[in-house]
């Protein structure tokens, strides 16, 4: 069978951009976006997206060149993740939460040559544009107004800003002047870059994460099948689209002709509101957001089950009992942007459902095992390169390869090279264990972990137990120098509001006494108003161990050691 090679007809370039026009033609009288009083279906967002990408190639945007979004979940947003790749351009969508300062880096970095920024953080990207060296191109904006028909009332300003010649034109305006029949682009090869994604920064050092049409097609494929999402659900975007691309279900909703209920910002009562008007059936979030959810004051139970996918940080067993109690479905996967998406999911068994509530969220708390399209997924052993034992105390880095990997980092060979050497696996990172039913469970990142005396302490650990301590909002636990030990663990520690009695710092320490052994134990905690977090509600540990570093080194006397 040697003379059957690849032809034209049967190895077309992958791409997720052929879900638009699909959904187009199957769902096109369905309602596609909904935001505020604007609604679209799908038949007008193909043709917003066709306009758009057509008015990019008129104002000489080219094949390869990236283009920035700075917006919120907005349909502008959503439409450009199909619009932008569709005129042959790659997406950026950048953080909306980033200052000036990290903004200028990253166009900079990215080479941008357009921006798309919603009217609310336009001020924020001229001051950015304004930290770009003289020397650089400044890339042209597109102001997005409000979408929403019931606030384009609160838009002072706009059509002046237009006007003074900040912007090209505004992206209704583009729209309106684009071409309905435009045949988009389609790649020349699969590899070819979709998207720009910088990383979250919860390391302080972003980098731009490349990735592939081929990647993008893999990973909302996937992602469908993994969350078992049926035609046509009501999806709520409570996940910024800016975090990997929404884990990819920006495309993905398309493909099965979702309703997409977009929301510029929101708070507890908000999502609940907005579950109860529009029949909500799933949602994204990181352990935040279910936090969130849970703390609220005597929330009302959903009248019908809602799916929420959650992942970017372990969650604590104790919240996702809350937060199942009050009738989410909870699903707890992994992935990281170089993944685009997640990878790792906690597969449910049937037969964990006889357990007792308290084991089926310990159990659902741990990642799980590959998804579909996951090649392999391992634990290795630094030292030796080989999969560590399958007994749940092992500790490992996480390892995996599949073809929803990025292509690498932009402008850093060295570490692309670093993370995706030629052992053909993609190294995370992050240090886990594999037990003996064979899934996966993150205990920190290989950087978190503190080395006290010799033993290993996984903060991931610590913190779930914190997180059960009644009064507790949310907890993290790094490193703090000690005398004796060389690191003890520092707990930061959030309380609910409204608490009676809140709890003080020898409080938490009592209690941990009581739940670990004593060397787990913290021995300096801090109780803050709240934690520094990303814009995906990751806690900047880097930042908590600036502060417990400042603290200097502790003198407790030399403990017990259990």
């Amino acid at each position: 069978m040697d003379h059957l090679k690849p032809t034209p007809a049967n190895s077309p370039p992958l791409t997720p951009l052929g879900y638009l026009e699909r959904a187009a033609t199957v769902y096109g009288e369905c309602t596609s976006v909904v935001y505020g009083g604007t609604t679209y279906t799908w038949a007008d967002t193909h043709e917003r997206c066709l306009r758009s990408a057509s008015s990019l190639l008129s104002y000489s945007i080219e094949r390869g060149q990236v283009v920035s979004v700075l917006a919120p979940n907005t349909p502008a947003a959503y439409e450009l993740h199909f619009a932008v790749p569709m005129c042959g351009a790659i997406l950026n969508n950048i953080n909306t939460r980033l200052d000036p300062r990290t903004i200028s880096v990253l166009l900079l970095h990215g080479e941008s040559k357009l921006v798309f920024v919603d009217y609310q953080l336009s001020s924020v990207l001229l001051q950015a544009l304004a930290l770009l060296p003289p020397s650089h191109p400044r890339p042209r904006l597109v102001l997005i107004e409000e979408a929403d028909q019931n606030l384009k009332n609160n838009q002072d300003g706009i059509q002046s800003q237009v006007l003074s010649n900040q912007y090209l034109t505004t992206y209704e305006m583009m729209i309106k002047k684009g071409d309905p029949n435009f045949r988009w682009i389609r790649p020349n090869s699969e590899w070819d870059p979709i998207v720009l994604n910088y990383t979250s920064g919860t390391t302080s050092a972003p980098k731009g994460v490349v990735h592939s049409h081929r990647g993008a097609f893999i990973m909302s494929m996937d992602a469908l099948i993994d969350w078992s999402v049926p035609k046509q659900p009501v999806y709520l975007w409570t996940l910024p689209m800016f975090h990997a691309n929404g884990w990819s279900f920006t495309w993905g909703m398309a493909a099965v002709g979702a309703t997409n209920i977009c929301l510029r910002k929101f708070d507890g009562p908000t999502v609940f509101a907005t579950i109860q008007a529009h029949n909500v059936t799933h949602m994204c979030g990181a352990p935040v957001v279910l936090n969130m959810l849970s703390n609220l004051p005597n929330p009302t139970p959903l009248s019908s089950p809602v799916q929420i996918l959650t992942a970017g940080a372990p969650p604590p067993a104790a919240i996702l009992l809350r937060t199942e109690s009050l009738g989410f479905l909870v699903s707890h996967g992994y992935g990281l942007t170089e993944t685009g998406g997640l990878v790792v999911s906690c597969a449910w068994k049937p037969q964990w459902n006889k357990f007792p509530a308290p084991e089926r969220a310990r159990l659902k708390s741990r990642q799980g095992i590959q998804t579909i399209a996951a090649a392999e997924v391992s634990a290795i052993d630094p030292e030796t390169g080989k999969p560590v034992p399958k007994d749940g105390n092992s500790v490992g880095e996480i390892v995996l390869r599949g073809g929803f990997l990025m292509l690498g980092y932009l402008k850093d060979p060295k570490a692309t090279s670093k993370c995706m050497g030629n052992d053909g696996w993609f190294k995370t990172g992050d240090v886990g264990v594999m037990h003996p039913d064979g899934y996966l469970e993150i205990k920190d990142r290989s950087k978190d972990i503190i080395i006290s005396g010799g033993e290993n302490i996984s903060s991931v650990e610590v913190e779930s137990v914190i997180y059960c301590f009644p009064g507790v909002n949310e907890a993290a636990v790094v490193a703090r120098p000690d005398e004796y030990w060389g690191e003890t663990p520092c707990a930061f520690v959030s309380l609910k509001e409204g608490v009676e009695n809140p709890p003080k710092e020898q409080d938490v320490i009592d209690y941990c006494r009581a739940k670990l052994p004593h060397y787990m134990v913290p021995k300096t905690v801090v109780i803050k108003d709240e934690l520094p977090k990303t814009s995906t509600g990751k806690i900047q540990k880097f930042l908590l161990r600036d502060i417990a570093k400042a603290l200097g080194p502790s003198r407790h006397s030399r403990p017990s050691r259990l």
